[in-house]
C-alpha cells in the first residue's frame, strides 16, 4: 500500500456485512446500489467484496449456519498495527471478539467492541486498503456511532486512536464530531433511552443516494423495510432501513460530504 492510500489511524476505511443468505443479500444490494461482486478473503467462510464501477466498496459474508448473530452492517476503523490496538481496546475497557488474525495478503483485522457493547472492526491494511471510492451512489459516506451517551465512550475512542472531538451543539444535545488531522471522519451521538432495545449501542453506517425518497421506496419493494422516512438531520437527508435479513443502515444525501483520506 502506498502512502497516498494510507488512512489515518482512527478512519473508517471498510464497512461489511455477515448474512445467513448471501446469494439473496447480493441480489438486494446488487438491485439497490449497482454493486457487482468478486470472491474476497475466505478465512471467515464464503465472503464477496461488492465493487461499483469496478472499485472495491464494501464486502459481505456468509454466517456459519450454526451461528445465530444479529445481521448488522460492521464498520472498520484503520490502525497501523492491529495487535497493538486491540491490546489498547483491552486496557481501555473493550473486548475484542476475532483476532487479530490475517485475511490472507489483504491485510490483518480484528472484531471489537466498546465499553458500551458497539461492535466495530480493526483494519491494518497490506493489499487491500479499504474503500476505494467515495462520492457516488451506493458508497459508504459518513459512520455515526450511536450509543447512550458521549462523554464516557469517547474517552475511550480518544484512547485508542487520539481523534479530536468536537461538539455539535446544533445538531442536539450530545453528538460529537471525530476529527482526525482537523478533519471530521465519523461521529458519536448519544440518545440515551432512545436506543433500540434490541440493538443497544452500535455503528450506523451512511450509505449515498442520489434521491432518498426513491431509494427508500426501492428498499421496501425489494424486500426491505424503511424504519423512518427520508427527514434532514445531521448528515443531510437521511432514511433509516433495513435490509431482508434487517441489517439497519441509512440513506443520505450529503449537503457536505466529509472530505476523505
Amino acid at each position: 500500500m502506498t502512502e497516498a492510500t494510507r488512512r489515518t489511524p482512527g478512519t473508517p476505511c471498510w464497512v461489511s456485512l455477515m448474512v445467513h443468505g448471501l446469494d439473496a443479500t447480493q441480489e438486494f444490494y446488487g438491485a439497490l446500489f449497482g454493486w457487482e461482486f468478486v470472491p474476497g478473503p475466505q478465512q471467515l467462510g464464503p465472503y464477496v467484496r461488492a465493487l461499483l464501477d469496478g472499485r472495491e466498496v464494501a464486502g459481505i459474508g456468509r454466517l456459519p449456519p450454526d451461528r445465530h448473530l444479529p445481521v448488522a452492517w460492521t464498520t472498520y476503523l484503520a490502525t497501523d498495527d492491529a495487535d497493538r490496538s486491540a491490546e489498547t481496546i483491552r486496557c481501555c475497557g473493550g473486548t475484542v471478539a476475532v483476532g487479530p488474525l490475517d485475511a490472507g495478503d489483504a491485510g490483518r483485522m480484528a472484531i471489537c467492541a466498546d465499553p458500551a457493547g458497539a461492535v466495530f472492526g480493526l483494519w491494518q491494511a497490506k493489499a487491500h486498503p479499504g474503500t476505494a471510492t467515495a462520492g457516488p451512489a451506493g458508497t459508504p459516506v459518513w459512520n455515526e456511532l450511536l450509543t447512550y451517551e458521549t462523554r464516557s465512550v469517547g474517552k475511550f475512542y480518544r484512547a485508542v486512536f487520539a481523534y479530536e472531538a468536537e461538539p455539535v451543539v446544533s445538531a442536539g444535545d450530545d453528538y460529537v464530531t471525530l476529527c482526525l488531522d482537523g478533519r471530521p471522519v465519523a461521529a458519536l451521538h448519544g440518545v440515551g433511552t432512545g436506543l433500540p432495545r434490541d440493538r443497544g449501542a452500535h455503528w450506523m453506517t451512511y450509505f449515498e443516494a442520489g434521491d432518498v425518497a426513491a431509494a427508500a421506496q426501492l428498499v421496501a419493494e425489494l424486500g426491505g423495510r424503511v424504519l423512518r422516512p427520508p427527514r434532514e438531520d445531521a448528515a443531510g437527508r437521511a432514511a433509516l432501513v433495513a435490509d431482508p435479513e434487517g441489517a439497519v443502515f441509512a440513506l443520505v444525501e450529503p449537503r457536505d460530504r466529509p472530505p476523505t483520506s
